[in-house]
């Protein structure tokens, strides 16, 4: 189940029956092996759409290896902190349970143990217990959780910055294992990507868990209503870290048989329902995992052991973000106010990026800092006079009341010359990575990345970056918004890996300038597979 709301009783999407049965099986949890001895934890039960599956492979597994079903009381244990949905999913087992002639007063017995009304969360804490926890996780902003509970979730370490809860749940599962236990969840995938989920991928990779593997799940109807979150499923285990599989689910999935996606991924082989590859490592410490597909994962591994990181000190170039002001209504401004010429700045918006370069709108920084720091009011009493009638307003900003004397200032430290840089802008929401060239006429405003660069000619980079190649960096690590958007930050670009400009020719540089003055993507594509190496780039 995945929760895309705030309460229990509102925002729930369940998990289809054939994912059910795929993750149980990847996990583990079938009656070929003795259940009732085990201990399966569901830490989020909902109405049951996996207890349902896992009561029938339990009672199965009891009557095939003599296991009495009367010593099972802590075989499953499942956690729901909703009353409402507790009911539900007990009735569920004990109809379930009687259905499978289990007599009535046993399955009523049964259902009342296996069913907790607890906070995973805080009945997690302490030995490990588990030999499989799966299921599907909350998934719930934590600044929309009461403020108390909130501080205790962020008591696990993997809870870091703006993180969903499902990140704390991830931890408790993992922390729940016993030594060669197996979580297996299926969950939205963004903690693989983006900065909240670095301190799980890090408790992961360094506290002697195995990434068995993932399976990423985007384009097949996994849920038994449309969901806005991207899944994925990943096996992880308690043991040393060994190959690990990564599978791209396909449409058709759904009514292929368990028992041959299960000999391929075994086998990793593909086929009409899966697309399987097997990686003899893994990423280390916070790195994110890129796991859109296998040959995307492939390809990028080869490029990183290949190219040069798109920020590097061999080739002086930077990346970057422009200015914060904390007050954008009195800093920014398209009507010139009468202050001293030298502090106002030509300010790029990302509105102003078209065909390639930057039209510019005619709206101004009001910049309080030069060369040597924050300026003096004193020394500017025009912009002092400016500033004055909204003093109340900048200092009730976090940066002002940390410095009060100083709350003219703006949340980020202007740097002059890069307005007379040559310099490519990038916005940081958009359908495509389309780089615009600013040559020194300007200063980004805080929703445009900039790139520098001391050694490339940024029309070749340019190029570069919007052809199909460079976008590629971004759809694997990037985090995909609603509507299709990518979201351009500097931990991705970084992510973007570059030929050495001198391994170039003319020619091929030449071309590549001309792509992007035409803003010919296609041209720009097939002069970056050349520069790169390479042929082609896996959808």
């Amino acid at each position: 189940m995945i929760r895309v709301l705030t309460t229990p009783e509102a925002g729930v999407v369940y998990t289809k029956p054939w994912m059910v049965a795929l993750i149980l099986d990847l996990a583990g949890y079938t009656a070929d092996r003795d259940l009732g001895r085990m201990v399966a934890v569901e830490p989020s039960a909902g109405d049951g759409a996996f207890l349902e599956e896992m009561v029938r492979r339990l009672v199965t597994s009891c009557r095939r290896h003599g296991t009495p079903l009367t010593e099972t009381d802590e075989a499953i244990r499942a956690y729901e902190i909703s009353p409402d949905a507790v009911q539900r999913a007990a009735e569920l087992v004990t109809r379930t349970l009687i259905e499978l002639d289990v007599a009535d007063s046993l399955a009523i017995r049964l259902a009342q143990s296996w069913v907790k009304e607890a906070d995973f969360l805080e009945a997690s804490l302490g030995f490990p217990v588990a030999d499989f926890v799966v299921g599907n996780p909350p998934y719930i902003r934590l600044e929309e959780i009461p403020s108390a509970k909130a501080a205790f979730y962020r008591s696990f370490s993997a809870m870091r910055g703006r993180a969903d809860i499902y990140i704390a749940f991830y931890q408790a599962a993992l922390l729940q294992l016993k030594p060669g236990g197996v979580c297996a969840f299926i969950c939205a995938d963004r903690w693989m990507l983006n900065d909240y989920g670095s301190g799980l991928r890090e408790f992961i990779t360094t506290q002697g868990y195995n990434v068995r593997s993932v399976i990423e799940a985007h384009d097949v109807a996994a849920f038994e209503s449309e969901v806005s979150a991207y899944p994925a499923v990943t096996v992880i285990t308690r043991e040393p870290q060994g190959p690990v599989i990564v599978a791209k689910a396909l449409p058709g999935i759904e009514t292929a048989t368990r028992t041959e996606l299960l000999n391929q991924i075994a086998a990793a082989r593909s086929g009409p329902a899966l697309r399987v590859a097997r990686f003899a490592d893994w990423f280390h410490d916070g790195e994110p995992w890129p796991c859109s597909s296998p040959e995307a994962l492939q390809l990028l591994k080869h490029l990183e052991a290949t190219c040069l990181p798109l920020e590097d000190k061999t080739t002086g170039t930077k990346i970057g973000i422009g200015v914060a002001t904390g007050a954008d209504r009195v800093f920014i401004t398209s009507q010139k106010p009468d202050i001293e010429r030298d502090r106002l700045l030509p300010l790029a918006l990302a509105s102003d990026l078209a065909g390639g370069r930057v039209r510019w709108s005619g709206h101004y920084l009001v910049n309080p800092w030069n060369e040597q720091g924050l300026v003096n009011l004193a020394d500017y009493p025009r912009l002092a006079a400016y500033l004055e009638p909204h003093r109340a307003l900048l200092g009730e900003r976090h940066t002002a009341k940390a410095s009060p004397h100083h709350w003219h200032k703006t949340i980020d430290r202007v740097t002059l010359s890069r307005a007379a840089q040559e310099k490519l802008y990038i916005a940081d929401i958009k359908d495509r990575l389309l780089p615009a060239l600013d040559t020194g006429e300007t200063y980004p405003q805080h929703n445009l990345y900039w790139i520098t660069s001391e050694t490339w000619d940024l029309r070749v980079l340019g190029a570069l970056l919007m052809s199909a190649v460079g976008e590629f960096f971004i759809h694997c690590y990037g985090v995909r918004m609603r509507g299709g958007f990518l979201r351009f930050q500097a931990q991705y670009l970084r992510r973007i890996r570059v030929p050495d400009p001198a391994s170039l020719s003319p020619e091929l540089k030449q071309q590549l300038r001309d792509a992007f003055d035409r803003q010919d993507t296609a041209a720009a594509t097939r002069a970056a597979l050349h520069a790169y190496g390479i042929t082609s780039i896996p959808l």
